[in-house]
């Protein structure tokens, strides 16, 4: 793990991966993952400890109450949530980051532990996905942008235009509810026509604006066991300006979060990563904000999943 030069995220304790105690909940950074050009990180590998270091000062607050989640942002219940620091990985060996993040979150799931991953460019999440095969069946929510389904691109069939291609391919994902989706992308017509053939239920950003949150949350099964994979482009600019690809017409925070929370009291939020947070292009911190306070609500409904 990295060393200890940023706070742990809300000042939570710090945890070894390899000797994890009795825990409920374990954050995780993971900066590198599955590179399409050697170094390229696109300054996507400094958002974890950028997200941790927002959490700084929030971290005296922890028994005021927040309004986004009607009480204190990690309840009253004795739910035990640590931070195991980041994930070690190099900008240039994909299969090494993706073998490192297989085994922690493995790890943690193993000693009955939720995990919350920080990436890291949006192919951390192929891993993550990964590590929940022996956890029964689960359904996926994607915030993005992107429909993410290229089988490969120059011949890596691991990176970010490709992680819920993988995610079909599965054995226990029975269903992904993918929404936010506009714009040009990666996507070509044979991908929109791949993901529909799956059973992919596709959602566009301008579908939400029109009818809400509550139809998205129906799609997904009522006590399924769900994860959730945010990439940051899936919100607007306008309050996640820190990003890979900027994408006008994307999801407010308050259409994000109640999509956290409803998928949560739909089911049983049982993951979470977050990720292509681009903090160089934040001058104003606004997006490492937004991010932070996303974490924040993932984390609260999850310790109330768990209550």
């Amino acid at each position: 793990m990295a060393s200890r030069e940023t706070p742990t995220f809300l000042g939570l304790p710090a945890a070894d991966p390899g000797r994890l105690p009795d825990a409920d909940i374990v954050i995780f950074g993971a900066p590198h993952g599955t590179p399409y050009e050697p170094g390229a990180d696109n300054d996507c590998a400094a958002a974890p400890a950028a997200i941790r270091q927002a959490s700084a000062r929030p971290a005296k607050f922890l028994d005021h109450y927040d309004f986004d989640l009607g009480g204190p942002p990690l309840g009253s219940t004795g739910v035990k949530i640590v931070d195991c620091g980041d994930i070690p990985g190099s900008p240039t060996d994909g299969a090494a980051n993706r073998k490192a993040i297989g085994a922690a979150v493995g790890a943690a799931l193993d000693a009955g532990a939720a995990p919350i991953l920080l990436g890291g460019d949006d192919s951390v999440p192929i891993p993550f996905l990964q590590a929940f095969a022996g956890s029964g069946p689960i359904w996926i929510l994607q915030i993005d942008a992107h429909l993410d389904w290229r089988d490969e691109v120059g011949g890596e069939a691991m990176g970010w235009s490709s992680v819920m291609r993988r995610a079909s391919e599965m054995a226990n994902v029975e269903g992904l509810v993918q929404v936010g989706l506009r714009g040009p992308g990666s996507a070509r017509a044979r991908e929109v026509e791949d993901a529909r053939a799956w059973g992919s239920n596709l959602v566009g950003a301008a579908e939400l604006h029109g009818r809400g949150v509550e139809p998205v949350i129906a799609l997904l099964p009522e006590g399924a066991n769900i994860v959730i994979t945010l990439d940051c482009d899936g919100l607007d600019p306008a309050v996640m300006p820190g990003m890979i690809y900027p994408a006008p017409g994307g999801l407010s925070y308050g259409q994000t979060i109640g999509l956290i929370q409803g998928a949560a009291q739909r089911g049983r939020l049982i993951g979470f990563d977050l990720t292509e947070l681009r903090p160089a292009r934040d001058p104003s911190g606004l997006a490492t904000l937004t991010a932070y306070r996303l974490v924040v609500n993932a984390l609260g409904a999850m310790v109330r999943c768990r209550s």
